[in-house]
């Protein structure tokens, strides 16, 4: 038998594969959220009873369906409203493999419905989809389990008053639709990755769940670019992980990264999706940001970066989707390469609309540092403290006051 250590290990890796596939698959059968995720968390449990003795089954998919089947049965035979829907459920045809695409698909597109609020989407695509419990997103997300569990079942009241269907969206809504989806995960993987909140800097499994969710999409839609390119960017960022913080836990800047600790595999796998989405001739703004990731990732040290081509990538990026948070990563970049004065040149016209966002007042900082303003400097670094919670990013600023 397994150490119980590796069993848990085995049984969670499962369960994270199969609870979404499960959900999907009777959700469609039953049209019913809640009644899905009460046969799927009932399966589960049973598996937990009799797996770590037993073994995980070949086929876990089809023996948590099988359990499922059965728990409907027993608990709706007698009940005529769902008779109908039993028939289904007991069908040949019902199964976790035969249409599972269609089926998840259905699902993200259900949790990400754009009538629901973003924490109400992301919530419930971390539960249906990804199969995390309450607890869990409670605990990435720094908040109460009560205040998750109202989410969810907000999100899913809103869907029956709602009406919202079931389904992939229309060919001529998919642009839309997909942008929101993958909205939601960019989130998801951004406050995973670097903490806005609570006292850890990153919240490593939120950013790998987004990762998994993101890969899921693209096993689902392999023919759009900008799924791959958000995986893409995901795989760059992830790489450079366990470079990001020294061992005190303080945030260790890109310039300043090892190197030789990056994740060559992860990088690898970035530069292949974003070669598959090229050959797609769509360009879109995940692309273009994976795209300048990439160059960080290709570069051979942080002198031999090039800046060039990054700046040009900024600026087909401003092209898609204008944001003067853009802009202040564009002008970052131009600091390297046209100096410091022209670089806060273009970060002094952002003042306005980026008042309260921490980082353009840190890159002015430095910018202002560079040039000798040094009292100018610490002003912008005491803005800059009041408007970020990041333990790390905290620590890097208050160093700068020293």
């Amino acid at each position: 038998m397994e150490p119980r250590s590796a069993t848990d290990a085995a049984l969670t890796a499962v369960f994270r594969e199969e609870a979404g596939r499960l959900t999907a698959a009777l959700v469609r059968a039953l049209g019913d959220f809640d009644l899905a995720e009460e046969l799927v968390q009932e399966a589960l449990l049973e598996a937990v009873e009799h797996w770590p003795a037993e073994g995980i089954p070949q086929k876990p998919g089809a023996w948590l369906l099988t359990t499922a089947r059965r728990k409907a049965a027993d608990q709706f035979r007698r009940q005529a409203r769902y008779r109908e829907k039993l028939a289904e459920l007991e069908g040949e045809g019902m199964s976790v493999d035969t249409a599972e695409g269609d089926d998840r698909l259905r699902l993200v597109f259900t949790c990400c419905h754009p009538a629901l609020s973003r924490e109400a989407q992301v919530a419930l695509t971390l539960r249906a989809v990804a199969g995390l419990t309450t607890a869990e997103i409670a605990r990435a997300f720094i908040t109460s389990e009560a205040t998750i569990a109202q989410r969810i079942v907000r999100a899913k009241r809103k869907i029956v008053e709602a009406r919202i269907p079931y389904r992939v969206p229309a060919e001529r809504d998919m642009a839309e639709r997909l942008a929101e989806v993958l909205a939601v995960l960019y989130l998801m993987f951004n406050e995973g990755y670097l903490a806005t909140a609570g006292t850890r800097a990153s919240r490593r499994d939120l950013a790998e769940d987004a990762a998994w969710l993101a890969g899921l999409m693209v096993r689902l839609m392999p023919e759009e670019p900008e799924a791959l390119g958000l995986l893409a960017l995901m795989r760059f960022h992830l790489a450079r992980a366990e470079s990001r913080f020294d061992v005190s836990g303080g945030l260790t800047l890109l310039q300043d990264q090892d190197r030789g600790r990056w994740d060559r595999e992860r990088i690898a796998s970035g530069i292949s999706l974003l070669q598959r989405a090229a050959v797609l001739r769509r360009p879109g703004p995940y692309q273009l940001q994976a795209a300048i990731a990439a160059c960080h990732a290709e570069a051979p040290s942080w002198q031999q970066t090039d800046w060039r081509q990054i700046i040009a990538l900024y600026d087909s990026l401003l092209a898609l989707t204008p944001s003067p948070v853009v802009q202040l990563n564009r002008a970052i970049a131009r600091r390297y390469l046209d100096g410091a004065q022209a670089a806060l040149d273009d970060v002094e016209v952002l003042a306005d609309p980026l008042d309260n966002y921490y980082l353009f007042h840190a890159t002015r900082a430095e910018l202002l540092r560079d040039l000798g303003r040094e009292a100018d400097a610490r002003l912008a670094v005491m803005r800059a403290l009041t408007l970020t919670e990041n333990p790390a990013e905290r620590a890097l600023l208050t160093k700068r006051l020293a």
